[in-house]
């Protein structure tokens, strides 16, 4: 009785010869992301869901969709958390940080992040004008705002700004602590944001879902390119 052989093993060399090449995984990743948010975008054209009405009417007073709720103080208050993910202040922020990986000598890093959230900032404004969906008139907005609705640029760019200089700036600062307490600050800045614009009724629930999808998963992206192609090598 012959004993059967065991199954072959691939060496590592002929292993990794069959995995998809990292640029041509990450060119799919992006083109199916952008897929899914277009045609998200495009379901949502025709009018909002139960959903995002409830949301939106919850943030004002029963009956009156021109008061908002909470204390009289708490309107200024959100413009300027609001303005934490303006293109102003997020521009400011990158230039800072590319500027502070420039100095510790981390010029392919600081490449990274201007690559990632400037291309990142061009997409959602792509997707903005293929989709065209209008603003939010179910209740008065706090602010005026021209552009189109879907995504929100506030919650995609503040997603990708924040967390891409979370995760880029994990390799010059030591300690899961540290890593932790940037991620932490990165995500609630995102989060306050995000829900800033559905108090000033200048965005629906889902348009604000859908940048913050966006955003993380373009985040998350380049992180992923910054461990393949640079933690390894030398900086330059």
């Amino acid at each position: 009785m012959t004993t059967p052989k065991p199954p072959e093993t691939l060496r590592p060399e002929a292993a990794a010869s069959r995995r998809v090449p990292w640029p041509v995984a990450a060119a799919t990743g992006v083109a199916l992301l952008l897929l899914a948010l277009l045609w998200l975008g495009r379901s949502l054209a025709d009018g909002p869901g139960s959903l995002d009405r409830a949301i939106m009417l919850a943030m004002r007073v029963p009956g009156n969709p021109a008061q908002p709720i909470g204390p009289a103080w708490l309107p200024s208050a959100v413009r300027d958390i609001t303005a934490l993910g303006s293109t102003t202040v997020l521009t400011l922020v990158v230039a800072t940080t590319a500027i502070f990986l420039l100095i510790k000598h981390r010029y392919r890093a600081a490449l990274l992040v201007v690559a990632a959230t400037s291309l990142g900032a061009w997409l959602v404004t792509f997707i903005k004008a293929l989709v065209s969906r209008a603003r939010p008139d179910l209740i008065d907005r706090l602010m005026a705002e021209t552009s189109h609705s879907f995504p929100s640029g506030h919650a995609a760019n503040s997603a990708i700004v924040y967390l891409t200089l979370a995760t880029l700036l994990f390799p010059v600062v030591s300690g899961w602590r540290t890593r932790a307490y940037l991620l932490t600050v990165a995500l609630t800045l995102v989060a306050l944001i995000g829900i800033s614009r559905l108090y000033l009724g200048v965005h629906w629930p889902s348009d604000v879902a859908a940048g913050w999808a966006f955003g993380s998963a373009w985040a998350m992206l380049w992180w992923r390119l910054e461990l393949k192609l640079f933690q390894k090598a030398p900086q330059a």
